[in-house]
Formats: structure tokens, sequence, C-alpha cells
């Protein structure tokens, strides 16, 4: 049996950053196409961004996910801390609707 794509970003993120805190929200519906895991917002909160600024974490990051963008991952919205700045934040935006407009019923 195939894993979803939330179940091979979470698998990939905690072997390889080991994140305290990992959220993987599925956001495909807000955009136009298909919804089939193709975008999705991600909270990771690791130890592995320490000394790193924010460019830095997200080629980390996307480093870790080119694979999977080869196979159909449209995008995926980062919020990247180390624990330090989550105890101090805490809390992650809503993300932006796609530019591509709602989703046609």
């Amino acid at each position: 049996q195939t894993m979803s794509r939330a179940a091979i970003l979470k698998q990939t993120f905690e072997q390889e950053l080991n994140p305290q805190v990992i959220d993987l929200v599925d956001e495909s519906h807000m955009h136009s196409g298909p919804a089939l895991e193709t975008h999705f917002k991600v909270t990771l909160v690791s130890e592995a961004f320490a000394g790193l600024n924010r460019v830095k974490r997200h080629q980390k990051v996307y480093g870790l996910v080119a694979d999977e963008m080869t196979k159909g991952l449209h995008a995926i919205a980062l919020h990247l801390f180390t624990p330090e700045e989550w105890a101090a934040k805490g809390a992650v935006p809503d993300s932006p609707n796609c530019r591509g407009g709602e989703k046609k019923a």
C-alpha cells in the first residue's frame, strides 16, 4: 500500500529534522485544480534550524521535499522555528488564498 503524501512528508521531516513540533495541513482545497495533496502548510520546530537564517531553513526543507516536488507536490508554505523561537511565538499565520483564485465548484 502506498503512503499518502502527507505521511511521506511527515516521515521525511521526522527522520531528517527530529522536530519537536510537526504540523502538516493539506490546503489543496483552497487552490484551483485537483485537491490531491498538492498544497501544504508545514510548521516545524527543530534544533536543526539553529544558526540558519530564513532562506537557509527553507533551502534545507525544500531539499528534503525535492523528490515529492517532481511527483506533483505544488507548494508548501513553510513556518520553521527553533524551539526557542517557537516558545516566544507559538502561533502560525493563516495561509493566503492562492493567486489562482477561489476554487470553482
